[in-house]
């Protein structure tokens, strides 16, 4: 008598190799049996014309402040995600002092587009935060619905020792040495990974930089070092000339380093094959490094209260630290439109060339007829430059327009190519951050809806392999990412002929009434985490919300 069995499914294990017909037993949540099965169930699911496939695993996702209030983590099980990495680019919430609360909530609702509200309302004044293993603890305590593994992050150790000169000046040997310490004691604690940012298009509260980018390699280097061999170090990288030495710290200190990422359009038009070639030489050379990849445009849903897409820009730097009047003012001053008319963006910045071509103006208050209009064709009706006219709308709106852009990840063909290349790992969802600006959550179904069933570029077992398998062997995730006999019994159902996600729409189901944008999938039969059956048919199943399934997974 086994607790479940899945039956009669086409039975794709994450190894990358052809699918067959058969069957799987779990006991104790692990997988028992595989193949043909003898015995009854407790439980059956009747999988016939339906992939049976491991877990998917997201490894970039930034629910470290949601899970706090919502241990489902949603919207990512929807999708048939069953692990996640959380942390990454830096902005672990712990550790975090009680006097710096509301610093790293500050932080993360610019740079993450969290809503503050919602932030304090959900985290509330008690959740632990000051040590790394509490905060841990009290996680795994209230359990969670799905696997979850943690980064510390480099912001919030920062934050910790300098307060607010964190986001001032560089570190001290002996802060740097106070930061070890911690890095060091989440470490112990079970972080997974060590991770940071230079990103220059990041910004902490009133717009100073995030604490990160004002270190120096020194100082990343001893933190890395402080977390020790094995496990991962993750970076944002800012300049791509920095990642050669990211690259010697993998090496040094002897971890796996995924880089976010190789993604079409980065630097311009095939800028992509160059970084390619580029990780495969560092594989060849034994390096563990590993760029992260996207199936999905990189767009975002943006007001010009905070106008993301344009924070690196110099014409936009006076907004940062403006209230509301004061960036009215500025966007109806005609030397800031001219500016931004002159802008020339090179670099990192390329792709938004051609920007108001490819803007979607999706909310004016108060005009519906104008949603989901091309900004450009609006502008050409009314006669005006498309500057004007997302300026005007803004000011007219008292900044709520809201309008709809994808600066990077936005030519197929582009992101085809890197997608079929081996070097990288599939990831960078950002689930859990940006709420109200983007929702990239759904990229598992995306994957195999898009790029497998409609484009038909990825074969249903390597689009598998890439969600299951690939991270689990980056990550070190040994128990994960494949059907085997006697690991985890994280597995997923679908109907190969109708995964897929949904229109984004917008949710306002946040603490404090703040609003979300979410995606919803389609053909997704069951998730099960460690052999629990957690979502049947697009709905949570029923099961004990006193004793939920999912693990932290801490680094031994």
């Amino acid at each position: 008598m086994f607790d479940l069995a899945i039956i009669g499914g086409t039975i794709v294990d994450g190894s990358g190799k052809p699918g067959f017909s058969g069957d799987i037993a779990v006991e104790a949540g692990k997988i028992v049996a595989l193949g043909k099965i003898e015995g009854q169930a407790a439980t059956t699911i009747d999988a016939r014309a339906r992939v049976v496939a491991p877990g998917f695993i997201d490894l970039h996702t930034h629910y470290d402040a949601q899970v706090t209030w919502d241990p489902t983590l949603a919207i990512s099980p929807w999708h048939g995600v069953t692990t996640v990495l959380m942390g990454n680019c830096g902005f672990s919430i712990a550790p975090t002092r009680r006097e710096h609360r509301d610093l790293i909530l500050r932080t993360l609702e610019r740079v993450e587009g969290m809503g503050l509200a919602t932030l304090r309302a959900g985290i509330g004044e008690d959740f632990p935060l000051d040590e790394f293993a509490s905060y841990l603890d009290a996680i795994e305590r209230r359990g969670t619905l799905i696997n979850v593994c943690f980064a510390v992050g480099h912001t919030a150790v920062r934050l910790n020792v300098m307060g607010e000169d964190a986001v001032r000046r560089r570190a001290t040997r002996d802060e740097v040495t106070a930061m070890a310490r911690l890095v060091r004691a989440a470490r112990e604690a079970g972080a997974r990974a060590f991770t940071t940012s230079l990103s220059l298009g990041q910004f902490a509260y009133d717009g100073q930089a995030i604490p990160s980018r004002l270190a120096d390699f020194d100082e990343i280097d001893s933190l890395a070092g402080a977390f020790g061999a094995g496990g991962l170090m993750q970076a944002s990288i800012g300049k791509l000339e920095y990642l050669e030495r990211f690259n010697a710290l993998s090496a040094k200190h002897d971890t796996t380093f995924m880089w976010t990422g190789i993604l079409s359009g980065l630097t311009g038009p095939g800028s992509h094959r160059k970084y390619l070639a580029d990780a495969h030489t560092v594989q060849d050379r034994g390096l563990k490094v590993v760029p992260q990849f996207s199936p999905l445009p990189v767009e975002f849903e943006f007001d010009f209260d905070v106008p993301l897409p344009f924070e690196r820009r110099p014409f936009i730097a006076a907004s940062k630290t403006l209230d509301t009047a004061g960036k009215l003012s500025l966007y109806r001053d005609q030397a800031f439109r001219r500016a931004f008319k002159n802008d020339a963006p090179s670099g990192l910045d390329a792709a938004l060339k051609g920007w108001a071509t490819r803007t979607v103006i999706a909310h004016v208050p108060g005009d519906p007829t104008l949603e989901e209009r091309s900004l450009a064709a609006v502008a050409a009706d009314r006669g005006i430059d498309p500057i004007d006219l997302i300026l005007d709308l803004s000011i007219e709106s008292d900044l709520k327009a809201r309008f709809r852009l994808a600066v990077l990840n936005f030519d197929d063909d582009e992101v085809g190519e890197i997608l079929q290349d081996p070097c990288g790992v599939v990831a960078f969802s950002d689930a859990g951050a940006h709420a109200s600006q983007l929702c990239n959550a759904h990229y598992s179904t995306h994957l195999l809806q898009h790029w497998v069933r409609e484009k038909g570029l990825l074969s249903l077992e390597r689009a598998v392999q890439m969600l299951t398998g690939r991270p689990a062997e980056v990550a070190g995730l040994t128990d994960r990412g494949r059907l085997e006999i006697g690991r985890a019994a994280d597995i997923v159902v679908f109907d190969p002929a109708t995964v897929g996600a949904t229109p984004l729409r917008r949710s306002y189901d946040l603490p404090a009434g703040g609003d979300r944008i979410v995606s919803d999938a389609s053909g997704i039969d069951a998730v099960i985490v460690n052999g629990t059956i957690t979502r049947r048919h697009g709905h949570d199943a029923a099961f004990d919300a006193k004793r939920l399934p999912g693990q932290v997974l801490r680094l031994a």
